[in-house]
């Protein structure tokens, strides 16, 4: 076996061990979930057995995760730099595991439109967390305040804006691919105050 087939076969292992105790299982808890006896997931968490493809199947299943993430390797693309939208008072950057997804800091200083008709709706969903200072989140009829380190998540077929109340406020937003297009389709970078 190379040198890299090794270090893979050790990093499985050591996933095995990691999730399944991440959930908090004995190894007969998962060895009864995974068909096999306890000795043998002993054996191959501790690299005393070879590891077989179809064990792995039925190991990342009963794991309640795929083979592929399983026995995926690190890349070395691991930090991504934003796109920065200067006009906007935006950052933006896409998530590799998940291009659908994006994640949006914005700093915003005008407050939420008071005209329910300037509220957008489209298909997705959002979360957004804020920063500093505090945002309005106005979503249908309702109003939310939101202070510094919290957050919110809602269905973007709601009606919705965001903006900033008594100064300047930064939030972290993510958005579903569905959510991102919408504010893409409507482009003019705004949300009625509300992260693209």
């Amino acid at each position: 076996m190379t040198q890299e087939g090794g270090e893979l076969d050790s990093l499985v292992r050591k996933r095995i061990r990691a999730l399944r105790v991440a959930q908090g299982w004995s190894l007969q808890e998962l060895a009864t979930r995974a068909h096999l006896s306890q000795s043998s997931l002993s054996r191959i968490e501790n690299g005393q057995r070879r590891l077989a493809l179809d064990q792995l199947v039925t190991l990342a299943r009963a794991l309640d995760t795929t083979l592929d993430q399983l026995v995926e390797t690190a890349t070395d693309d691991v930090i991504t730099s934003p796109t920065i939208d200067s006009t906007h008072g935006q950052m933006r950057w896409t998530v590799k595991a998940d291009p659908g997804m994006s994640v949006v800091r914005q700093r915003m200083t005008e407050p939420p439109p008071e005209n329910p008709a300037r509220m957008r709706a489209h298909p997705g969903h959002e979360w957004l967390v804020v920063l500093s200072g505090t945002a309005i989140l106005m979503l249908g009829h309702r109003r939310f305040r939101l202070e510094t380190n919290q957050a919110a998540e809602f269905p973007t077929m709601m009606p919705h804006a965001i903006g900033a109340e008594g100064g300047p406020c930064e939030i972290l937003g993510i958005f579903d691919r569905d959510a991102r297009r919408g504010h893409q389709r409507d482009g003019d970078g705004g949300d009625a105050g509300a992260p693209e």
